[in-house]
């Protein structure tokens, strides 16, 4: 049942990211509790189902957003129905085809599941600045380059930082 219910947190999460890199603020709603939490790259946050459509509609059509890779780095079942998941990601943005670096995040999912399945109840995304760990920063953008990329050798001719 453990595997059942993490593969169903991996599915919600990813389904989550496919609708951001979509842009389809709809698909991300029905993803999300009705009265789930939303706390933003910017630390804006977003309060309710009908907030987050609206706000990420508004958004999808008025700004080119940058499509997310991500790397899930830890899932925990923390009592019957709910979950947190932990993962790094990166962005690219829109006519690129390199992750931007400034914009590496770190996202946390607390998921709560009802007669509907799992939903989504918080969503945090923090961006990783990683102050004082240069190392680490790099080991994350390697990684996750490798994701975007879907393989372990990066070609650096593949990679357009401007």
């Amino acid at each position: 049942m453990l595997q059942q219910e993490t593969e169903q947190i991996i599915a919600l999460y990813q389904a989550w990211l496919d609708a951001w890199n979509a842009r389809n603020a709809a698909g991300m709603a029905t993803l999300f509790a009705e009265d789930g939490n939303l706390i933003g790259f910017d630390g804006s946050q977003l309060n309710g189902r009908d907030e987050l459509h609206v706000t990420l509609d508004n958004i999808f059509k008025h700004h080119q957003t940058a499509a997310y890779v991500a790397i899930i780095r830890e899932i925990r079942l923390l009592s019957p129905g709910v979950a947190w998941l932990k993962a790094e990601v990166g962005m690219v943005p829109a006519g690129k085809n390199d992750i931007n670096p400034a914009l590496n995040a770190l996202q946390t999912v607390i998921a709560l599941k009802n007669e509907d399945g799992w939903q989504i109840s918080l969503f945090q995304n923090t961006p990783a600045a990683l102050h004082g760990q240069p190392e680490l920063l790099e080991q994350m953008n390697l990684e996750l380059r490798k994701v975007l990329f879907g393989t372990d050798q990066i070609d650096e001719s593949q990679i357009n930082l401007n």
